[in-house]
């Protein structure tokens, strides 16, 4: 099982496949845009920053949609996954982040136009939206079964990834740092999470809308701090991340050594992993938005992966590449915290909270998106079974061995992609029209 699996999820996120199709969506969507994604990123944090009152038809805030986003992207993937991509692929894996960044910017922006634009009220009022909802509406009734795929990928990968893998990660980070018993962290987040689900999106929003600048803030001051330490090896660690992304990484200490390949393939698939450009589960939030128009949410959202990847994951990545921990034996999670502990006190500490916080809210973040999916799929009376399940699975995912659940996450994770770059790139002609009306109404 574990072969054959193993097997699946290589062809999905291997060199031939999503690693080759995402970044060519991004830069399909990029030419056709003219780059508008990129020279919009100071429009886009003057928006951000209108956002916290915006007006306009939606549930929640234009700010509180993009922390609500964000509260599922920002998590366990800016901490190990950095650290995986470089102790897989070498400090070149990070320079190819930062490319399928700048590119899922487009992405991004793409997703969130269209959910937007597309986007439906439910039988209380309440906005929904999505790939599901703009692959029915958007390309017709006839492809609605790709919409229906879509939700079924979606529902099940965030019991996976946005779940159990959460869960987890906080038990072992809680028992690690504390010996505090699995158990018991399992039904504290059930409390807490339940507490927040029960209160929809808006409860969501506005709980994320909090912590995640807060915790966002915090730890790129401490990632700050651990680069101040080292300042006189950044330079040189700038300059590895660039040579090492085009001629590989030589063995050093305990690092086996890695080609152009194994950069090029990490360093895109843990970036995916951590800013979700692509998979199509942001713009379920961003469709709940109270926005004037979708192009000015879509530059909200683009700011997701920019926040995310070029700021979050670069500050954990410098960290581990200056401290020259990538080369040690540490693995994953430790090797954050090694970077971390070197530079500052108590850094493996920071860390462990760190992760904590992160997965919290991706646990909420990720319950939204999995709970419009199955709403999609069977109706409104499938939101407060849903919600339960929800929060039994945390207790599943924080006690029991996840051994599979891993493998069969990164590939439904890979699945949801399919539907949604099928659709932006058939949708592409909409969101060149809404850009260019845009830029037209508003002089910009």
């Amino acid at each position: 099982m574990e072969q054959w699996l193993g097997s699946i999820s290589s062809f999905i996120w291997g060199k031939w496949f999503l690693l080759w199709l995402l970044p060519l969506v991004g830069v399909f969507l990029m030419v056709r845009l003219c780059g508008f994604p990129l020279l919009k990123i100071p429009a886009g944090f003057t928006q951000l920053w209108r956002g916290r009152r915006s007006v306009g038809q939606g549930d929640v805030s234009s700010f509180n949609a993009l922390m609500t986003a964000l509260s599922a992207t920002i998590g366990t993937g800016n901490i190990v996954g950095v650290a995986t991509a470089i102790g897989l692929g070498g400090p070149g894996a990070l320079f190819w982040m930062w490319c399928m960044a700048l590119v899922g910017m487009a992405t991004k922006y793409a997703e969130a136009v269209c959910a937007v634009h597309y986007r439906e009220q439910d039988e209380s009022g309440r906005n929904v939206g999505g790939p599901m909802y703009y692959i029915k509406n958007g390309l017709g009734k006839k492809w609605a079964w790709l919409g229906g795929v879509f939700a079924v990928f979606g529902c099940f990968a965030g019991f996976g990834i946005g779940n159990t893998v959460q869960a987890h990660s906080v038990a072992d980070a809680l028992n690690g740092a504390w010996q505090i018993p699995q158990e018991a962290t399992a039904l504290v987040l059930m409390g807490l999470v339940f507490i927040v689900l029960i209160g929809g999106v808006e409860r969501i929003a506005e709980v994320a809308g909090k912590l995640v600048p807060i915790m966002g803030i915090v730890y790129v001051a401490c990632g700050l701090a651990v680069l101040i330490v080292v300042a006189d090896q950044v330079p040189a660690a700038f300059a590895l991340i660039v040579d090492s992304a085009f001629n590989g990484t030589a063995a050093a200490g305990g690092f086996a050594g890695a080609g152009i390949a194994m950069a090029i393939q990490f360093g895109v698939a843990r970036g995916v992993f951590s800013n979700e450009a692509g998979l199509g589960s942001a713009p379920i939030a961003h469709a709940a938005a109270k926005t004037e128009s979708p192009v000015q949410q879509g530059m909200v959202a683009m700011l997701g992966t920019f926040l995310d990847t070029i700021i979050v994951c670069s500050i954990t990545g410098l960290a581990i590449v200056a401290t020259g921990v990538w080369s040690g034996d540490a693995k994953g999670a430790q090797m954050s915290q090694a970077a971390f502990a070197a530079g500052i006190p108590f850094g493996e500490l920071i860390i462990s909270l760190a992760i904590v916080l992160f997965a919290f809210t991706t646990l909420l973040g990720w319950s939204y998106y999995g709970e419009r999916c199955a709403q999609y799929l069977f109706g409104s009376w499938i939101i407060t079974p849903f919600r339960v399940l929800w929060v039994l699975a945390i207790f599943v995912g924080a006690t029991a061995d996840l051994h599979y659940v891993w493998i069969v996450a990164d590939i439904l994770n890979g699945l949801m992609a399919v539907p949604n770059l099928i659709a932006l790139v058939m949708l592409s002609g909409v969101v060149v029209a809404l850009t260019k009306e845009y830029r037209k109404t508003s002089g910009k």
